[in-house]
């Protein structure tokens, strides 16, 4: 029996797009990040690319809710949709709002913790990027999701670490809330690449 992923529709199929254009969006908002942390304060230009990413994430969820409205029939179930949608989101998310604080804040220059949470970052939406289009065939996933989770324990202990460190010196208290509030940002969007991995491995075991 064929499975519901290749029997749908053509139209129903633009889920599909535009989960995998969701994940390069992504990746390219994250790796924006990291080479706006690696580079700076140089090139402060690329905030407002972050944040142009961040507008085109706006557009595909847009997108989504529209045709979940429009539609019956859907290749997998409408809470995974939704779910889905809402993770990918939440990464971008606090992406561009690290960006963001990197000016609002004034930022001198970033710390060594700051510049390895950005790559961790980076790396997980590097395998969920890469994962999406998997979701076409509702196909095996978990060699990309298991890196996703293991870089999310890796952020976990990054960002102990870089609180612990903020506290450990006489740092002016000021900075201490803003590197605070940057690091708590960098972590909540790692956290969502997981819950962005979660998701795609329930559609995957409900669907296959």
């Amino acid at each position: 029996m064929p499975r519901l992923g290749n029997v749908l529709a053509p139209h129903d199929r633009l889920y599909f797009e535009l989960f995998e254009r969701a994940g390069k969006n992504m990746h390219q908002a994250t790796t924006l990040l990291d080479q706006l942390l690696s580079e700076y304060p140089d090139h402060k230009e690329l905030a407002a690319e972050i944040l142009d990413c961040e507008h085109e994430g706006d557009h595909i969820v847009h997108d989504i809710y529209q045709r979940l409205n429009q539609t019956f029939v859907t290749p997998f179930d409408r809470e995974d949709i939704l779910s889905l949608a809402s993770a990918v989101d939440d990464v971008v998310d606090y992406t561009e709002e690290v960006a963001d604080y990197l000016g609002l804040y004034r930022i001198e220059a970033p710390t060594d913790q700051s510049l390895a949470l950005a790559r961790v970052l980076k790396a997980a939406t590097a395998h969920l990027a890469e994962a999406m289009p998997r979701l076409r065939g509702f196909r095996d996933l978990s060699e990309q999701t298991i890196e996703v989770h293991r870089l999310e324990n890796e952020g976990d202990r990054i960002v102990r670490e870089a609180v612990a460190s903020l506290f450990d010196g006489g740092i002016d208290p000021m900075v201490v809330i803003r590197w605070k509030d940057l690091y708590e940002r960098l972590e909540a969007a790692i956290d969502a690449t997981e819950r962005v991995a979660n998701v795609l491995e329930s559609i995957v075991i409900k669907n296959s």
